[in-house]
């Protein structure tokens, strides 16, 4: 399920590469707790993720199942997540931040 809607988009802050290793950052929307997502990929696989703020026990837990999964896995099982009624979440956010990589 994929829902469009330019406010709930995150916003890239850097994108690098380094010996085959991307490393990039997002802006959340500002409608979700988290508000940065830090991401490492190796080729299409995440390596790492690192939420800053939002709800610890869960950021943590999303970021450690995502390693070592590829990322249109985990973009086609998080996207379209909803939180509370705001028609994204942190989950939902991440798979937007994965599309733009």
């Amino acid at each position: 399920m994929e829902i469009m809607n330019d406010m709930f988009e995150v916003t890239k802050i850097y994108d690098t590469a380094d010996g085959g290793i991307r490393k990039a950052s997002f802006l959340t929307c500002g409608i979700v707790c988290s508000q940065q997502i830090d991401i490492e990929l190796d080729g299409d696989i995440i390596r790492k993720v690192q939420y800053t703020g939002g709800c610890h026990g869960n950021t943590q837990g999303v970021s450690i199942l995502c390693e070592g999964m590829r990322k249109e896995d985990v973009i086609a099982r998080l996207e379209g997540i909803d939180c509370k009624g705001r028609g994204t979440s942190c989950p939902d956010q991440l798979a937007r931040a994965l599309k733009m990589l």
